[in-house]
């Protein structure tokens, strides 16, 4: 996903804002810095890489706060939360109007690649009827190795 246009960004963060007072939960400059890094993201964030940023910009937030924010950014769904087999969570922002992307994983590196692919998505209720299949929502993750990976392990010819 490309990162999100400042406004999509601010969008986003009001959202998150007024999730926090319709639910009654503080509405704190550490949640805004939290969701800032989150929502300003142009890839798929650890709680390590988000600490790290909140670091340099001389935040000082604690561990379980990240993660009580990050946990609330998801209900609000304004963030999402990816678990691509590696024990722990990578983040990413949920603009309202985005279009679907699935994900190509690096088993070696961990990067994380994101793809759209409109023939894919035109089989999925395809897929559905053939079955009597319901389908409410999908997630296509494939794992494998990238570009630059393959080219360490082939001496530089992938």
């Amino acid at each position: 996903m490309a990162r999100l246009s400042r406004d999509d960004a601010a969008a986003l963060l009001e959202r998150f804002r007024r999730y926090l007072r319709d639910h009654q939960l503080p509405v704190t400059r550490q949640r805004d810095q939290i969701a800032n890094v989150v929502l300003s993201a142009d890839g798929h964030l650890t709680v390590d890489e988000i600490e790290r940023i909140l670091r340099e910009r001389g935040v000082r937030v604690g561990t379980a706060t990240v993660y009580r924010t990050l946990d609330v950014l998801v209900q609000a769904g304004v963030a999402r939360a990816h678990n691509f087999g590696e024990r722990f969570k990578r983040y990413e922002p949920a603009p309202v109007q985005e279009q679907h992307h699935e994900h190509l994983i690096c088993e070696r590196c961990g990067k994380v690649m994101e793809f759209t692919n409109e023939r894919l998505e035109r089989m999925i209720p395809i897929i559905a009827d053939e079955h009597s299949f319901q389908v409410r929502r999908h997630r296509l993750e494939l794992y494998g190795l990238c570009r630059e990976c393959r080219a360490r392990d082939l001496g530089g010819l992938a």
